[in-house]
């Protein structure tokens, strides 16, 4: 298949381009920025490996002149809409309506030079963090502005690809985690104990979904080749994140000469859900995954200079 891919820099976007690159399948990748040498640090090396691995396109934002440009230049089969706003998304000050605006920009054009190339689908990328996704208590509330903005980009990408009899179908990704992953959580506990700290976990009591990144990529690798499956709801690690931590501990202990102690704390801070996760256990569905390969990956990717 001929796939036309934004949010290509993305942690998430560099393994999915990957997997379907690995299928066989043509993908085009799409770069905001000018040149993989735009990019800083970790984002950057995903870059220019994604540049060896299928056919990139930089200076390309979603909705403008030079997207739609490439839309127009080549026939294709799925549009994969993986690209998001997600500036400071973290922060409070987070603006979900300016995101949403963001993330459809000149959605009618695009979707209509889309469907002029003879694409017939959209898969559009969810997260389990967005109000009614995932399976959790509290109404299935957005954890966050970003959430909002989520949700509220899908809302018009479902009337918009309806108006026109476009398929959109939705992957919603729970909490990824592996090689080449930006500062968060699981790095924090990786280079806190390369430099022979105790780490600790604030949030030992919410359970949540962490997957392993290249078995959420065959998720998604699958997912693209059947057009008949519409939503998707890959599954990993369901855990407290106490446990998840205990987890990433004994994995790099067993790899490593580090002591990967970690300090006990109370957790005091309640004001995200205290469970999220997703439905379908993706260790199930595939198989011929290799999680001690993964984890041999993992810690080699931390223990790297």
């Amino acid at each position: 298949m001929n796939i036309l891919f934004s949010g290509a820099s993305s942690f998430t976007g560099h393994w999915f381009g990957r997997a379907l690159a690995d299928e066989g399948h043509r993908v085009l990748g799409l770069f905001r920025k000018r040149s993989a040498a735009a990019y800083e640090e970790t984002r950057r090396r995903r870059v220019e490996t994604t540049s060896q691995l299928h056919e990139c396109a930089f200076d390309c934002t979603f909705g403008e002149k030079r997207f739609l440009e490439i839309i127009r230049s080549h026939n294709w089969d799925v549009y994969c809409h993986h690209a998001s706003d997600v500036t400071d998304y973290r922060s409070p000050a987070f603006d979900p309506i300016a995101a949403t605006r963001n993330n459809t920009l000149n959605l009618k054009s695009v979707l209509d030079a889309l469907e002029a190339s003879g694409c017939t689908r959209v898969i559009f990328t969810g997260s389990v963090f967005e109000s009614g996704e995932g399976q959790g208590g509290e109404g299935l509330r957005a954890f966050s502005r970003y959430g909002v903005s989520k949700r509220l980009s899908w809302e018009i990408f479902l009337f918009e690809c309806h108006e026109r009899g476009l398929q959109l179908e939705k992957f919603v990704i729970p909490n990824p985690f592996g090689p080449l992953e930006e500062p968060r959580f699981t790095s924090f506990l990786a280079n806190t104990w390369k430099d022979g700290r105790a780490a600790t976990c604030h949030t030992p009591l919410y359970v949540r979904d962490n997957i392993p990144v290249d078995l959420l990529a065959l998720e998604y690798g699958d997912f693209v080749q059947d057009p008949e499956t519409r939503f998707c709801y890959p599954s990993g690690y369901i855990e407290s994140q106490g446990r998840f931590t205990e987890r990433v501990a004994a994995e790099f202990r067993a790899r490593t000469s580090w002591d990967c102690r970690l300090e006990p704390t109370e957790q005091s801070d309640f004001s995200q859900p205290l469970i999220r996760v997703n439905s379908q256990p993706s260790q199930i569905r595939q198989p011929d995954w290799d999680e001690k390969r993964f984890w041999d990956d993992m810690v080699e990717f931390y223990r790297a200079p």
